[in-house]
């Protein structure tokens, strides 16, 4: 059974979040995105958590769905904030937890609420090291996955250059031996992990981190497993074996917020190169730079650009289907025209991923405009361009040159 996965979004509980963060928004966006499994997020927050055990039920063996469909199949997952200090540094640290069952989830739970205060946000904040935070989640069950999130981002993350480690080890010391795996984030791709020899034990997840329902599956995961369970799943991550855990889908990294170094206010934006040569300090107000996730891939990196460890598990770079029509037809993404085009290709021809991953040249051009079907297909090939996104500013992606799209537009078909 194939299917797509994504395993770390947030709910309605969590700061900077849409109100329809809810079960049902989920469930509605996984279908329309082509999402089987979907992480619950904060489980850690009382009135989430709440919410899950009224609406959910169980499905295959660690899964649940919701009392009234029988699609989207939900796994419990929760987002933490370890903020702490060690080694003579404040360390802030991003954890995804994946737990089997909602018995296990009440075990984490109540230490955790020991902690800090759980009801404060759906992702809490806790001065809880994240060694002790592994010990915490994998003593409730040793079927736990303890996985970094966002693994460069310069603020939250075991790899951030304001914050973090260099290593997996330093990290967690005696428990890096239980990390099966590490989030990519959207600022970097396997490619750029390649570059790590300490990350080949790990497997690379990617998922959407999404704070809005049409954000899912911005980033996920493809698996082939011969039956549906939480332990199947979570097997082909700790395997890494190719025949199960066949592929990540990945942001061109360039647009993620942290990419390349910069200044938002001064609105300076630099290669880690350029970066070197202004001493890491910003040439417009002098202070320090943010260093952001090419750069601190370049520091910790010990192969060269275009390494490819053996067995790793591949990836494919794709644009949102939305961003996609909002360039080719060159109106603003949160546009009517925008929403109707979306809708039309979704019902002429299915999910999003169907659309971006598998659709037929004849059946884009069927379905579509002819300028969305070719930017469909460029981004498919790779052929963008992107501005790199810097300081918390996404990237902007490019896929046609000035012109192009009205001479495309002219054609009665493309194909």
């Amino acid at each position: 059974m194939q299917f797509v996965a994504d395993f770390h979004i947030h709910s309605k509980y969590s700061r900077a979040t849409a109100r329809d963060m809810d079960l049902e928004a989920l469930d509605k966006w996984a279908k329309i995105k082509g999402i089987k499994v979907l992480g619950t997020g904060d489980f850690t927050h009382p009135g989430w958590l709440k919410n899950l055990k009224s609406k959910l039920e169980p499905a295959e063996a660690g899964l649940f769905k919701l009392k009234s469909k029988d699609e989207t199949r939900f796994i419990l997952t929760s987002e933490i904030s370890c903020i702490y200090s060690k080694g003579g540094k404040v360390r802030k640290i991003h954890i995804i937890v994946l737990a089997p069952s909602f018995e296990v989830v009440e075990k984490i739970n109540a230490r955790l609420d020991l902690i800090g205060n759980l009801k404060s946000d759906g992702r809490p904040i806790l001065g809880l090291d994240a060694k002790e935070l592994a010990k915490i989640v994998l003593g409730a069950s040793k079927d736990c996955l303890v996985v970094p999130a966002h693994m460069y981002t310069p603020w939250f993350s075991i790899f951030g250059s304001k914050s973090g480690f260099d290593s997996i080890e330093e990290c967690f010391e005696d428990y890096a031996k239980h990390i099966y795996a590490g989030e990519t984030g959207l600022s970097s791709d396997p490619a750029m992990n390649w570059r790590l020899s300490a990350l080949d034990k790990i497997a690379l997840i990617s998922n959407s981190d999404a704070h809005s329902p049409s954000k899912i599956g911005r980033e996920a995961n493809v698996f082939d497993l011969p039956f549906l369970s939480y332990d199947s799943i979570t097997t082909a991550i700790k395997t890494k074996d190719p025949r199960n855990f066949l592929y990540t889908i990945e942001f061109f990294p360039e647009e993620g917020k942290y990419h390349y170094d910069g200044h938002r206010n001064c609105e300076i934006v630099l290669s880690p190169k350029e970066s070197k040569k202004y001493n890491n300090t910003c040439p417009v107000c002098g202070k320090p730079l943010t260093i952001g996730v090419m750069n601190r891939v370049e520091q910790l990196a010990d192969r060269p650009i275009d390494f490819k460890p053996k067995n790793a598990i591949p990836f494919k770079s794709l644009v949102p289907l939305g961003e996609i029509i909002a360039e080719s037809v060159g109106v603003g993404v949160g546009s009517k025209q925008v929403a109707g085009e979306y809708k039309k290709i979704i019902k002429n021809i299915g999910s999003e991923f169907k659309i971006l991953l598998d659709a037929t040249k004849s059946e884009l051009a069927s379905a579509t405009l002819p300028e969305i079907a070719e930017g469909i297909i460029r981004v498919r090939e790779g052929r963008v361009f992107i501005e790199p996104g810097y300081d918390g500013v996404y990237g902007k992606v490019r896929i046609f040159s000035q012109g192009e799209r009205k001479k495309i537009s002219k054609q009665k078909t493309l194909f």
